[in-house]
């Protein structure tokens, strides 16, 4: 902690991790405000590449978490961002468990907003899932969503990083297409989306595989507690199919907006959902205003040790570390608090070898047969129709 980076920005504590790089908190001296930054050795240049795409990425929105500078000092860049200290849809649950399906509707409508805004940039997300919305620390008032981390976002017609035969994202979170090497398009991101609903309802992540062979028998009935009309909007954000799927987040906010005036009145527990602040108390020698003592050192004249941070008083960390590589997942651990850290996937981004696709006599693609599994027993009473149905989505406004 203490480091001076780039003659501006000077390290804290670490306070999570990305994509690419672990997030500090940090002091801008330039803004005289606290702000999060992420951090990145310059040793990978794959993933260098990515970061340096991340921090291009420029959407002023209420509900998205862009980039907002850069700098660049010896061998390490970083970006900084907004502070959001209420945590991720991770922690909510970790506080709460399943939530009311009105608040639910209020977070959906926001994570719609600021994917409408980020696919109107042409940009598609490729890793919506839990830890990356974040909540800003708003008590016990309206909740306000960003929609986080573009590490592995890509936009339509840049080339890929990867091979055309590797997916990348979180396991879990995947669109049916992306398994069968389809290039990224915006329905996969709002596949994620209903998958990532479902998750605030029922208070665990649901399976997505699962899912998809219910769904192939046509629309299945609402799970337990979750009201019909809702049901039918996150039914349409999850159909296996991306045509059949809604094609925009616009599109699937309005029928939203329909779907809230059939639910029934709210609860009296919806008012007593409250996002803390997640975010540690400031280390010794920092308060609310900046530093408390004048700046130590510049990083460049005397850098941070490899593989972790010192401490106040200049000793080896016991609890935070600093990514000495980002590219090989040696990434800096959250630090220690009272709330627990969930973590929605094993390992963040990351790629997965999806099944070749099988050819037909006319040269055109077809999914792999799947194998039979017993369904799983997760899904809260999701259950098959009683007979196959044509697939109805909420009607929407005039």
């Amino acid at each position: 902690m203490g480091e001076i980076f780039a003659g501006r920005y000077e390290l804290v504590d670490p306070i999570g991790r990305g994509g690419v790089g672990a997030v500090w908190r940090v002091w801008d001296h330039r803004r005289r405000r606290y702000v999060a930054a992420k951090v990145l050795q310059q040793r990978d240049a794959h993933t260098l590449l990515r970061f340096v795409r991340e921090q291009a990425l420029r959407i002023d929105h209420p509900h998205v978490l862009a980039p907002a500078s850069w700098a660049a000092d010896d061998d390490k860049v970083l970006f900084t961002m907004d502070l959001v200290g209420g945590g991720s849809f991770a922690h909510l649950i970790g506080d709460y468990g399943p939530l009311p399906p009105r608040y639910v509707c209020t977070l959906l409508d926001q994570l719609l907003s600021g994917l409408a805004a980020v696919h109107a940039e042409g940009v598609v997300h490729r890793d919506i899932k839990p830890a990356n919305i974040l909540l800003e620390s708003t008590g016990t008032g309206r909740p306000h969503v960003r929609l986080s981390d573009f590490g592995i976002a890509l936009t339509k017609g840049e080339p890929r990083l990867t091979e055309a035969n590797y997916v990348m994202g979180t396991p879990g979170y995947f669109a049916p297409e992306q398994m069968m090497g389809d290039d990224p398009d915006f329905p996969a991101d709002l596949f994620a989306v209903g998958l990532v609903t479902l998750y605030l309802l029922n208070g665990h992540k649901p399976d997505a595989e699962a899912l998809v062979k219910l769904f192939e028998q046509g629309v299945p009935n609402a799970p337990t507690g979750v009201p019909e009309p809702l049901w039918q909007v996150i039914a349409s954000l999850l159909q296996p199919d991306p045509e059949d799927r809604f094609r925009t987040a616009t599109g699937a906010r309005k029928a939203l907006a329909t779907a809230v005036d059939l639910l029934p009145e709210a609860d009296l527990d919806d008012d007593a959902i409250e996002v803390f602040d997640h975010l540690g108390p400031l280390p010794a020698g920092f308060d609310s205003n900046g530093p408390t003592r004048p700046r130590r050192r510049h990083a460049k004249t005397d850098p941070p040790r490899e593989n972790g941070a010192n401490g106040a008083n200049g000793a080896a960390p016991s609890q935070s570390q600093t990514a000495a590589d980002a590219g090989s997942a040696a990434e800096a651990s959250p630090p220690q608090s009272a709330a627990p850290q969930p973590s929605m996937s094993d390992t963040g981004s990351f790629t997965l070898p999806p099944p070749l696709p099988k050819t037909n006599s006319q040269g055109h693609r077809t999914p792999s047969p799947r194998p039979a599994r017993p369904r799983t027993p997760g899904l809260q009473g999701l259950r098959p129709p009683a007979s196959r149905t044509p697939n109805r989505r909420t009607p929407r406004r005039p």
